[in-house]
């Protein structure tokens, strides 16, 4: 069933009272004249600036009454047939006990016509004694057709404003902006598709980071998403082959969004390894190979003190990444928020694990998720077990080949040429190092050849290399436990 048929059921059935959460409230009253068609009801519309108005028929410029909510509730009462109320932003005005009462013997069918009430707000909360009275409807979402349609009818727009210009259109871009217009109203698809086609004259592939940008802002009212801007690409990280490859191999299947019959579409992947060795970077170059946004799920800030408030965080986050989807999802040290305090937190982590497996399991949404992690040993047993994630990837201590490529990088994207510094023998010297470990050494001898004013050269960065204790040194039993219990259960990144 639509939800035209859905809506003329809840009508036949004489449904009392009908909340329904829109932000497109032109939308539903006209799905409610839509109905008519199908079951005649008088249709009245009510707004506290305009008063209560009839809509079936040729007087809606007259106001019958006073607009004030307690001149409507009488207006109710009193009617003489059956009729549709819909009460625009009417919700505030319950917190009266005299409108609360009036609105419940309407609804109760006390000495009035079996009327159909419906509360139309953005965010409507109800009175106890109303809420168990209610029947929420939720008008779906626009389909791809449908945004097909409002892009056209915005470029016709464009040229009509332009004198006959057309707007110049590639077709497999506007199939991809389509494509991520869904999950919103029609009335915030156009706001987005109006700006990219007035911003140039043209729908292209260089308007698709726009867009997810202006959909990220208005679909993230929890604030625990962050845009990731910055993001990388897989030709700035060294090694990790392996992985890169996992990825490309993916990436027409996520990106398309139709996966042959028989196979999956990719889910995901967690990424153990020794602090310092690139997961961030591999978590927002995952993102550019697949082309689509980055987002990162902040665990620190989904936690509260009240009670059920955590959990409600977490939901409007994932909700708010499946509105957002084609997307990556990051979970930056998913151990952090996810470990178990031992009952000490009340079982708020248990539940927020369950609520997070549950929706990795069933989510519709193509929304990746990348999760890192430093300590395995604090991660929940059902997280790691196989299904979770597509893959469980592995990103040791770079390898000799590996820290050349390391060291290439940090030194062109510094401005300096690489090929002028012995670059294997500086990558020998450097075993054990992390990349984030080499990175730093060569940023420390950036300061050293700048306060004795010489050029940075080879041996000003292996001073800086031999005088470093890395990691793998410092923590030496906890790196070498990690890698040894990766060594058999993981995939390595490279």
């Amino acid at each position: 069933m639509n939800e035209l048929q859905d809506l003329t059921a809840l009508i036949r059935a004489n449904t009392p009272l009908i909340v329904v959460e829109t932000q497109d409230e032109a939308r539903v009253v006209e799905l409610f004249r839509q109905a008519l068609a199908q079951v005649w009801r008088a249709l009245y519309r009510w707004t506290i600036t305009e008063g209560l108005r009839r809509m079936d028929m040729d007087r809606e410029d007259e106001a019958e009454g006073p607009p004030d909510a307690s001149a409507a509730l009488q207006a109710m009462k009193q009617a003489e047939q059956r009729g549709i109320y819909l009460l625009l932003d009417f919700h505030p005005y319950l917190g009266y006990a005299s409108s609360q009462r009036q609105l419940r013997d309407i609804v109760q069918r006390r000495h009035t016509l079996p009327h159909v009430v419906v509360l139309i707000g953005s965010k409507i909360e109800l009175p106890p004694e109303l809420d168990a009275l209610a029947v929420r409807f939720s008008p779906r979402l626009p389909d791809a057709n449908a945004l097909l349609k409002l892009v056209r009818e915005e470029a016709a727009h464009y040229a009509r404003e332009h004198g006959g210009r057309r707007v110049e259109a590639d077709q497999e871009a506007v199939r991809q902006i389509v494509r991520n217009l869904q999950g919103l109203s029609l009335t915030d698809a156009q706001r987005i598709a109006r700006q990219l086609i007035f911003a140039d004259g043209a729908l292209s592939a260089s308007d698709l980071p726009q867009l997810a940008r202006l959909k990220f802002e208005l679909l993230n009212r929890s604030g625990h998403l962050h845009y990731e801007y910055d993001t990388a690409q897989f030709a700035e990280v060294a090694g990790a082959a392996r992985l890169k490859r996992w990825v490309e191999q993916r990436r027409a299947v996520f990106v398309s969004g139709n996966a042959p019959p028989g196979l999956d579409p990719p889910r995901g992947m967690l990424l153990l390894g020794v602090q310092g060795c690139g997961k961030s970077m591999l978590a927002k170059a995952t993102a550019a190979g697949f082309g689509v946004p980055l987002l990162r799920l902040d665990f620190g800030t989904l936690y509260d003190k009240y009670h059920g408030e955590t959990e409600k965080n977490l939901r409007a986050a994932l909700a708010s990444a499946e509105q957002l989807a084609p997307c990556v999802l990051w979970i930056d040290e998913i151990e952090k928020g996810l470990a178990s305090g031992g009952g000490e937190d009340g079982g708020v982590s248990r539940r927020v694990l369950g609520y997070l497996l549950t929706w990795m399991a069933e989510r519709k949404g193509a929304v990746f998720i990348v999760a890192t992690a430093n300590q395995v040993h604090e991660l929940p047993a059902e997280l790691l077990r196989k299904g979770r994630f597509d893959e469980i990837f592995f990103v040791d201590l770079p390898s000799p080949d590996a820290r050349v490529e390391v060291l290439r990088v940090h030194l062109s994207r510094r401005g300096l040429d690489a090929d002028a510094f012995n670059l294997p023998a500086l990558a020998a010297a450097g075993n054990g190092f992390s990349g984030a470990e080499l990175e730093q050494a060569i940023v420390s001898a950036l300061y050293a050849a700048h306060a004795e004013q010489r050029p940075l050269d080879t041996e000003l960065v292996m001073q800086e290399i031999r005088g470093t204790r890395p990691l793998s040194v410092i923590m030496a039993e906890q790196v070498q436990a990690l890698r040894e219990w990766a060594r058999d259960r993981t995939v390595a990144a490279d």
